[in-house]
């Protein structure tokens, strides 16, 4: 992609409201903009970023087990009212009517459709357990929405909903779902820790909440020290039986401030290991049992031939809420720093001196040899000074920078640059291209 020919609306400095990192590189390097409180435009550098993150999850939903549908962004007031939950939910719903008077919302969450369209064709047990999800807009009318992605009103989400036939069962889907997660965000770059959660207007008795550490979180966290050194259990596990894993995490103390207790982290953590810090909510589960299925009539019959409420959970992932969380997580004062695996472009060429034809040749001949290796590129070939078109590629993140200019064009060598440590390396065109796709 050339950078002459791309869409890259950046700014020198960042609105005054931007009052968090993430926020202010957002609009500073052109990855949104906002089009009403809580509510964004996704640029396309940014929209490159959003689409990586959602390939990762739902990856990861499908290795677990997970079933993707879609379901639509306006649901039917009277699914909720049986539910109970319309009345109940609070302001943060959006209400509204059709031309025939007909009341609707923005869903803000799925429980009561995805109820609806598993009563409507699962009638046995035998088509246990399943697990459907979905990657979709949602709405939270926020009353003071700020932050940037990380509290706006509209937002995409990952949903995924769970069926089993009884406790037992539901709670094994809760672990593919735990460990999923873990997976999930360890591929984003991103050290997540599971913690002790309320369970909120969505209901149930079994929730956590999986925090990324940051200095800019938004709320205070406790936790075992052990916790943010254990590695993710990755994809080679035995996904019927998981207790294991999930055991070795639990057991250890984390919790959010609204489920701390004092008395607990300081009995069961060592001093050494206590760790205190701010942190970022990207992802949180829930087991709730038949609190749906009951009011909603969403049973199965059991091998018994009696019919039975199916016992359900609910698992959300803040799609677009992550990419505000990996870039406070991982930026410096020159800009974003992208994990590789989410970066809108897996490398920079950058050209010193567009009006000479030789450096020009030289980047075209990169920017083709690294496409047909599979690489993203985004090719500065603009007729910026070199000082501009550095901080330009600071700013916007991508991983390695491949400078070429005609100094060292002559001397048969170009500039590579990592992005994250700094590290310069001045190498052959062969070499870095090596470099690149090692």
């Amino acid at each position: 992609m050339r950078l002459s020919r791309y869409f890259l609306p950046t700014l020198k400095e960042a609105p005054a409201d931007a009052q968090i990192v993430s926020h202010q590189l957002m609009l500073r390097a052109g990855l949104i903009r906002q089009e009403a409180a809580g509510i964004y435009a996704w640029l396309p550098l940014g929209l490159r970023v959003l689409r990586r993150i959602e390939q990762i999850v739902r990856e990861e939903q499908v290795r677990a087990g997970a079933v993707e549908l879609l379901m639509p962004t306006l649901q039917l007031a009277d699914l909720w009212r049986e539910s109970g939950r319309y009345d109940a939910y609070g302001p943060e719903m959006l209400r509204i009517k059709d031309r025939h008077e007909r009341e609707l919302l923005y869903g803000p969450t799925n429980e009561e459709m995805i109820t609806d369209i598993f009563r409507a064709y699962v009638k046995s047990y035998k088509s246990l357990p399943l697990n459907l999800f979905h990657i979709q807009w949602k709405f939270r009318d926020e009353r003071r929405p700020r932050f940037g992605v990380m509290r706006g009103r509209e937002f995409l989400m990952k949903d995924a909903y769970s069926f089993d036939l009884d406790e037992a069962s539901a709670r094994k889907a809760y672990n593919r779902m735990f460990v999923a997660y873990l997976n999930t965000f360890a591929r984003m770059g991103l050290k997540a820790v599971p913690m002790r959660a309320d369970t909120g207007p969505i209901g149930g008795d079994l929730s956590h909440e999986f925090i990324v550490l940051a200095d800019t979180g938004e709320s205070q966290v406790f936790c075992d020290r052990k916790l943010v050194e254990m590695p993710a259990p990755g994809g080679d596990v035995d996904w019927d039986d998981l207790q294991a894993i999930v055991d070795a995490r639990t057991a250890l103390y984390a919790a959010t401030e609204e489920m701390h207790e004092a008395d607990r982290f300081e009995a069961e953590t060592a001093e050494s290991d206590r760790l205190t810090a701010r942190g970022i909510e990207v992802g949180h589960i829930f087991y709730f049992g038949t609190k749906y299925s009951t009011p909603m009539k969403a049973r199965v019959q059991g091998p018994d031939g009696r019919d039975a409420d199916v016992h359900m959970g609910s698992y959300g992932v803040g799609v677009s809420r992550l990419l505000g969380a990996i870039i406070e997580a991982s930026h410096d004062s020159a800009g974003i720093i992208w994990p590789d695996a989410v970066a809108p472009f897996d490398v920079a060429v950058i050209n010193l001196r567009a009006n000479d034809e030789a450096v020009c040749t030289a980047c075209e001949e990169a920017v083709s040899r690294l496409e047909a290796l599979g690489k993203e590129v985004l090719y500065d070939d603009t007729d910026e000074r070199p000082g501009g078109k550095f901080a330009t590629a600071d700013l916007i993140g991508i991983p390695w920078q491949l400078t070429i200019g005609p100094k060292g064009l002559a001397d048969g060598v170009v500039e590579l640059k990592r992005r994250a440590t700094g590290e310069k390396l001045t190498l052959s065109l062969d070499d870095a291209l090596t470099r690149l796709t090692a």
